[in-house]
């Protein structure tokens, strides 16, 4: 049920504003969850500015008025064409066959088999807790929009430890989305965080297919991008388990939609293309303002391919559509990216140091094995020979010129240290990991492309010896065949090696165990909303809040500012007896209870100065103890617990 639930949401949105937009096949298929998160980014906003909870009845509402409105413009639009231009016929494709579709869906279904089997054999379990750096910040962002029922980034700087700061900016739209399902049917947050997660991987096979479709690459070149979509380890796996990159793995897992989308400019249909691309770029920006560059590269690159006339374009036709896109774009994308300039000085100026070297780099990306300590051969020689051949047959040169393009910066960014580099790689944080991710996509177009091109021709070697045989038949035989082998070669989609990776930050601990839940649990049962548990910044508390609704003083990993309140407390909390500031600051704060807990994010970190000697400074009596976290009611602090109640100050335990 909570599979079915989360599904639903993910999909069932877009697919009724695309839909009435006009959008059909494998395009509504693939671009449906894009434009779900598009729908949901430009709701935000309204819905927040307008006094509207942000509840899942609300953004249904809000889902039909769009698409209400999707639907009477694209009749319209249909209409005044058919009158003004009546020489312009849709220009469809050729409808493919029932074999041709089942073939597709084939690879599809093979696809969606193996990234779903990888990321649950990772997991383990749905209701694990992944320990790695950003996941308390995501998990606490999911459950403070749903109970405080406003997504707008400016009002959730509380769990970043900046509660009174009102320009605070964080791309919430994933977390919003999210916020809809958290709760339902029973739905806690790991099993919620996990399951999103998921459908993130199942979306990339229906955009590859969808984008190969679009973009005219024979059926089993298609079917085959399809499958083989979700084998490569650089993405999704590698920021599913570092970071983990939640909201930006689904942003760059759906690119192939949004460039399914895109040939929509070449051959315009109606209004579908120009609406769907600006709400499209509303939703990735949402997810992470960094993949409006991507997806500029992409755009640059394509126009450059029609003005070189690798790609054939009516510009009489398309002028309006252009124009539009341009315009819709702006006005849907820009109240996200104004924003983000909030932080971009940060952003920017995060460094992560080389890890290999040139050669080693330009290795890894051939191969489309970034950050591989050995490459994925049995897909990468494939691959790269059937970029090649898109090259050679000038058939989605944009396309490569983007493999060339990000792959050059990943190479750049792994293996080099220059100013112009960390300017070039800044939105990314000039992370190579992040820019690993963007590799892979020509991967499986270049893989499907070379199984097509192998299989058609083994079945002209065979044709000419039997030539009774039926060739359409013995090309989809070698298809399969190859398939086979490399699934063989692979073990299985290289399932082994990237459930592996993906399990690397899934276990108990180090971060939080099922002891510290336990103590977690415990101050579920012994707190009341609007009261504050002291914590340790690295011990894996943050969570708190997440998983059991108590609000804890530090909210990060990164810890609040020692001008803060917070801040302050994290030094000078064991000095309660000789600084007079601690306890008033600790009744500010209606904090009762400290929780002091075994985990360690990372094993670099120190402990706050302010926690050592805890168990042994006065004032402080142990009131829970387990082999994992230990809780201090702190003496003089018990009146707190009344004008928490009282005030009513930041509804917390789900309530």
């Amino acid at each position: 049920m909570n599979v079915l639930l989360v599904m639903l949401a993910f999909w069932l949105p877009g697919l009724l504003f695309g839909a009435a937009i006009r959008l059909r096949g494998w395009t509504l298929a693939g671009a449906a969850p894009l434009l779900t998160f598009g729908v949901v980014a430009i709701g935000v906003p309204v819905l927040g500015t307008l006094g509207i909870r942000w509840t899942m009845l609300n953004v249904a509402l809000w889902t039909l008025v769009v698409s209400a409105v999707g639907f009477g413009l694209a009749y319209a639009a249909a209409r005044f064409t058919r009158r003004r231009h009546p020489d312009w016929e849709e220009d469809e494709r050729p409808a493919r066959s029932v074999r041709d579709q089942l073939l597709i869906g084939g690879g599809v279904l093979a696809g969606l088999v193996v990234g779903a089997v990888t990321f649950l054999r990772g997991n383990r379990s749905l209701n694990n807790i992944q320990q790695d750096w950003d996941a308390p910040f995501h998990a606490n962002l999911v459950r403070w929009i749903a109970e405080h029922g406003d997504a707008r980034p400016s009002t959730v700087g509380t769990i970043a430890n900046l509660p009174n700061q009102t320009d605070y900016f964080y791309p919430d739209t994933y977390h919003a989305l999210l916020a809809l399902v958290f709760g339902k049917s029973g739905l806690t947050i790991m099993p919620t965080l996990n399951l999103a997660a998921l459908m993130v991987v199942l979306t990339l096979p229906f955009g590859v297919a969808a984008m190969c479709r679009a973009w005219g690459l024979p059926v089993l070149a298609t079917a085959a991008a399809a499958a083989v979509s979700t084998w490569f380890t650089a993405f999704p796996y590698d920021s599913l388990w570092r970071g983990p990159l939640w909201p930006y793995v689904a942003g760059v897992a759906l690119v192939p939609a949004m460039l399914a989308l895109t040939r929509l400019l070449i051959k315009p249909k109606g209004i579908a293309g120009p609406v769907a691309i600006g709400v499209g770029v509303a939703g990735l920006a949402g997810l992470h303002t960094s993949l409006i560059f991507v997806i500029l590269v992409y755009f640059v690159l394509l126009l450059l391919a029609v003005l070189f006339r690798f790609e054939a374009i009516d510009w009489r036709r398309s002028a309006s559509s252009l124009v539009a896109t341009i315009v819709l774009a702006a006005a849907f994308g820009l109240p996200t990216v104004l924003p983000a300039l909030y932080n971009a000085s940060g952003v920017t100026a995060a460094s992560w140091a080389s890890e290999t070297t040139v050669s080693g780099a330009v290795g890894q990306t051939i191969t489309f094995s970034p950050m591989a300590a050995f490459p994925q051969w049995w897909i990468g020689v494939p691959a790269i020979i059937g970029v090649f051949l898109l090259a050679r047959r000038r058939q989605m040169v944009w396309l490569v010129g983007a493999y060339v393009v990000l792959g050059g910066l990943f190479a750049a960014t792994v293996s080099l240290e220059t100013p112009l580099i960390h300017t070039l790689t800044g939105p990314f944080y000039n992370d190579h990991w992040r820019l690993g991710a963007l590799v892979p996509l020509a991967g499986a177009v270049g893989f499907g492309v070379f199984v097509h091109a192998a299989a058609t021709k083994v079945a002209e070697k065979i044709g000419q010896r039997k030539p009774g045989l039926n060739p359409v038949m013995l090309t989809v035989i070698g298809a399969v065949l190859i398939g086979l082998v490399v699934s063989v070669l692979s073990r299985g989609g290289y399932v082994g090696r990237n459930s592996a990776r993906v399990a690397m930050h899934y276990g108990d601990g180090p971060s939080v165990s099922k002891g510290e839940v336990e103590a977690y649990n415990w101050l579920a049962a012994h707190t009341v909303p609007g009261e504050r548990v002291m914590n340790n910044k690295i011990d894996g508390s943050v969570w708190l809040y997440a998983l059991t609704g108590v609000q804890p003083v530090e909210w990060s990993n990164y810890g609040a500012a020692f001008s803060t309140k917070a801040g302050y407390l994290s030094v000078f909390l064991n000095d309660i007896d000789k600084e007079p500031r601690v306890r008033q600051t600790l009744t500010d704060l209606k904090v009762r209870y400290v929780l002091v807990g075994k985990g360690k994010v990372s094993p670099k970190l120190q402990t706050p100065v302010g926690f050592e000697r805890i168990e042994t400074t006065p004032g402080f009596k142990r009131v829970f103890r387990n082999a994992d976290a230990s809780i201090y009611e702190i003496e003089g602090q018990q009146g707190v617990v009344d004008s928490a109640a009282t005030t009513g100050a930041d509804t917390a335990h789900g309530q």
